[in-house]
């Protein structure tokens, strides 16, 4: 089975955030998300942080200090984009997955191939595409190979009693039976595809 190479998938992923979020007013700030207490505002500081973190683990660094929420100052919106870019510019260097990620986040001595740190990168920034998508109050489409390749490291994501610990980066999954690819990948990560209602 060929290797994926993730990196076209997580810049199209990242581009349709850029998308997104470039349409977003101060008032659409704080509006709900679906993620759990989060508005806009609170989870594009997670995004951009997130943003910020991988880029670092892709150089190396390891400081956990880096990992800490982001404030997005006068323009969120236009931090956000910068956040989106940096990330994109770390990724699109020349021999970046094979490199060694530490990601503070998932504890102090955790590393990861480069490859594998960059699909968890992809398949958060598939599914935060669409929660501001649904915090916006619109829809976000993915080409079916790149929907195809996030189903499968969305089943790699652990369920059962670890979803409900502290800190989880993903809520229990939601029984789903549609049949929209991108319906089930946010199910199973832990959002009702019919959010808000």
């Amino acid at each position: 089975m060929p290797t994926i190479n993730y990196i076209p998938l997580d810049a199209e992923a990242v581009q349709a955030s850029i998308g997104l979020v470039s349409t977003a007013t101060t008032a659409d700030l704080a509006k709900p998300t679906p993620c759990r207490a989060w508005t806009l505002y609170g989870l594009l500081a997670h995004m951009a942080t997130q943003h910020y973190g991988f880029a670092a683990a892709s150089r190396g660094e390891s400081d956990p200090a880096i990992w800490k929420v982001r404030d997005l100052g006068d323009d969120p919106v236009k931090a956000y984009v910068e956040s989106a870019e940096h990330v994109l510019h770390a990724f699109a260097q020349p021999g970046v997955a094979e490199r060694t990620f530490p990601l503070a986040e998932f504890g102090p001595d955790a590393v990861f191939p480069g490859a594998q740190a960059i699909s968890f990168h992809f398949i958060d920034y598939v599914v935060h595409s669409w929660d501001v998508a649904k915090s916006l109050g619109t829809t976000v489409t993915f080409a079916p190979a790149t929907l195809e390749a996030a189903q499968e490291v969305a089943q790699v994501v652990p369920t059962g009693e670890v979803r409900r610990t502290p800190g989880t980066p993903f809520a229990p999954d939601v029984p789903w039976s549609g049949e929209d690819t991108l319906d089930r990948i946010v199910a199973h990560l832990g959002r009702n595809p019919t959010w808000p209602n």
